[in-house]
């Protein structure tokens, strides 16, 4: 178990390398771009499998205990250890990065995006998965802020290099919001380390804050609440987000949502509610605000963009979507409490599914029609998905309400928990202002439901026209890279213990001070 988690942190590492290197003659083929592409689909199902495999081994009856745990002195001055280990909050984001890497790269073999060549892609998009996955798997502070900044340059190329209109743009204020969250999120980190004399997450969540006055956790949550604020993006922080997902080819755009915008949130579950609650405890009304005027303020935009005659793009509308989405996993984080924290992890998952089948989905419909835009694709009377590509029009519609929160797929069981978490916040915070929280998530449902009810209208209802060329229905190659996203969006929703079984004790732990 020790040696499958490092594999599957290092093993995207080697691949990159692996795939700048010349293919040994025998492996060339006759075309060396399919043979590059076809090493990335090759590494990134073995970590797949690897996930797969240690998911299995995972001792589910204790999913609050760290397992497959690696501990070594790195640098022994600072107390930097390279300290691996996963639990129930951790592994289904573990899985769910490597699902949706290998997703990608499947995709990206058929339908690689324009650009130069696919050598540096296939790299990229492998140091990215690295990156994510040693995020969601080491417990030491340092190494987290490493693994969290090791994903910043592979998406700026990502954007920059295969991205559509307006991409340069997009991928410097990418990188520059992230850069400079990130730099002041480093000094929060190294404000616990050195006020503790530990930057080992599983000592400072054990501790409790006892080690830390409440004025130094207050300062540690709202430095390193900002840099994860950014990533996560929570209003007011947001603004890079819509212009990088427009930008963004399509397999970038389903990594950034459904992996990268993991990060921040998770970063708030494992760092700063377990190591400074007396500080998150100061700021939680205030995160909870922020929350909801991103779930209003989000479903709003998308309102703007679906309206006709407005030249929303469909792209940029999913983007401003998840401005709302993940309002709603800070909200549950900031109730402070199992059911929230809960809620906020489920939300967390369903999103990475329903997101990142959105993004494909807008991808394949913009491929077909050489645009995004709304009204181009609407027209007069409608783009009648469901008249032309009826597979393809059924998915996008089964995808958007599952991502309004439809009762048995997995959108609405995070949104309730959450909506549960704010009725009865933890103790010491405010009941009436939470309650008020609530209530204007709960109207950001309503908002969600209309704005996707307006999509599903214009883009798959209306009258058959002739076209000059056929629209192709969904093809074989994008029924294996989007089947398993729907399949796990039903069974989430229809089994919603696979994923709370899963968190439920490790968040239990976690609240509790480090005791089960």
């Amino acid at each position: 178990m020790q040696f499958l988690l490092a594999f599957i942190v290092v093993g995207p590492l080697i691949g990159a390398v692996a795939a700048l290197l010349p293919a040994p003659p025998g492996l060339r083929g006759k075309n060396p771009d399919q043979a590059v592409l076809r090493h990335g689909v090759t590494v990134t199902g073995a970590i797949l499998v690897a996930a797969i495999v240690l998911a299995l081994g995972f001792d589910h009856d204790h999913p609050s205990k760290m397992q497959a745990t690696t501990d070594i002195s790195w640098i022994p001055a600072l107390d930097v250890r390279i300290h691996l280990g996963i639990d129930g909050i951790s592994l289904p984001l573990l899985v769910l990065t490597a699902l949706l890497t290998f997703l990608c790269a499947l995709y990206s073999y058929f339908k690689m995006p324009d650009g130069p060549s696919p050598k540096a892609f296939v790299a990229l998009v492998l140091v990215l998965e690295s990156g994510t996955l040693a995020t969601f798997a080491v417990l030491d502070l340092l190494l987290f802020f490493l693994a969290f900044e090791m994903v910043l340059i592979p998406m700026y190329f990502l954007i920059a290099r295969w991205g559509g209109a307006q991409r340069q743009a997009a991928a410097w204020k990418f990188i520059l919001y992230t850069l400079l969250g990130s730099v002041i999120m480093l000094l929060g980190l190294l404000l616990i380390g050195l006020k503790s004399g530990t930057f080992d997450m599983v000592a400072l969540a054990t501790d409790n804050g006892r080690g830390l006055t409440s004025s130094v956790q207050v300062i540690a949550v709202l430095a390193i609440g900002i840099g994860l604020a950014v990533k996560t993006p929570m209003w007011p922080l947001h603004s890079w987000l819509p212009d990088a997902h427009t930008a963004a080819p399509t397999v970038g755009s389903v990594l950034l949502a459904g992996v990268l915008l993991k990060m921040g949130t998770y970063g708030f579950v494992r760092i700063l509610l377990p190591i400074t609650p007396d500080g998150m405890h100061t700021f939680a009304p205030y995160l909870a605000a922020f929350a909801v005027v991103g779930i209003v303020y989000g479903s709003l935009a998308c309102l703007a963009l679906a309206r006709p005659g407005s030249k929303g793009d469909l792209k940029r509308l999913i983007a401003y979507s998840s401005v709302g989405h993940m309002g709603f996993v800070l909200l549950g984080i900031a109730t402070m409490t199992p059911t929230g924290v809960n809620g906020a992890l489920f939300a967390n998952i369903a999103h990475g599914l329903i997101t990142g089948l959105l993004f494909f989905l807008v991808g394949a419909v913009k491929d077909r029609y050489g645009t995004a835009d709304l009204d181009t694709l609407s027209g007069a009377t409608g783009a009648a998905l469901y008249g032309r590509a009826p597979h393809l029009g059924g998915l996008l519609a089964f995808a958007a309400v599952a991502s309004l929160g439809l009762p048995g797929l997995a959108g609405f069981w995070g949104e309730m928990l959450t909506l549960f978490g704010a009725f009865d916040p933890a103790p010491g915070l405010s009941r009436p202002a939470f309650l008020t929280f609530m209530s204007i998530g709960a109207f950001g449902t309503l908002l969600t439901a209309a704005y996707m009810l307006i999509v599903v209208r214009r883009v798959c209802m209306g009258e058959k026209r002739e076209e000059p060329h056929r629209i192709a229905d969904i093809q074989t190659y994008e029924f294996a890279a989007w089947t398993p996203l729907a399949a796990l969006t039903v069974l989430a929703g229809l089994w919603p213990a696979v994923l709370l079984g899963l968190t439920d004790p490790a968040v239990q732990k976690l609240l509790a001070g480090g005791k089960s």
